[in-house]
């Protein structure tokens, strides 16, 4: 069994129900028996999203997404263990020259330290981070 780890991006997409993520999520997940995460920063830039811009979409878009959280509760903590590995994530980074943001350095610590496939299409820059399994959905 894979779990996937679903990004900001992923989320966004889903939400507004764009491209393919959502066909993706319904055969990789929901029908096969694999499961999702939603790191906490994810949480976050969700909500800020949805909470920036309150239409009729959104509030529909807010349900689905609580709809989404509700499933994934208690997989969605920040522990010391993703802490230290976001620390290891952005000296290695930093050493190449190749820093990227840290809410994108703490969903890959999360993803790495739980053993998740991350779900972006944000390839770019997490290709970056050895050891984390990505995937596109787009």
């Amino acid at each position: 069994m894979i779990t996937y780890a679903l990004d900001t991006n992923t989320l966004s997409y889903f939400l507004r129900d764009e491209g393919n993520v959502r066909k993706n999520m319904e055969q990789e997940i929901f029908r096969s028996g694999n499961a999702y995460a939603i790191p906490p920063i994810t949480i976050y830039e969700v909500q800020r999203w949805l909470r920036d811009k309150p239409t009729q979409n959104m509030k529909i878009a807010s349900q689905q997404f609580e709809t989404l959280l509700y499933a994934v509760k208690g997989k969605s903590e920040i522990s010391l263990d993703i802490w230290e590995k976001a620390a290891d994530i952005y000296i290695s980074l930093k050493q190449k020259g190749q820093l990227i943001g840290d809410a994108d350095i703490l969903i890959a610590a999360y993803c790495l330290i739980n053993n998740y496939t991350l779900v972006t299409h944000n390839t770019n820059d997490f290709v970056r981070i050895e050891r984390l399994k990505i995937v596109s959905w787009y």
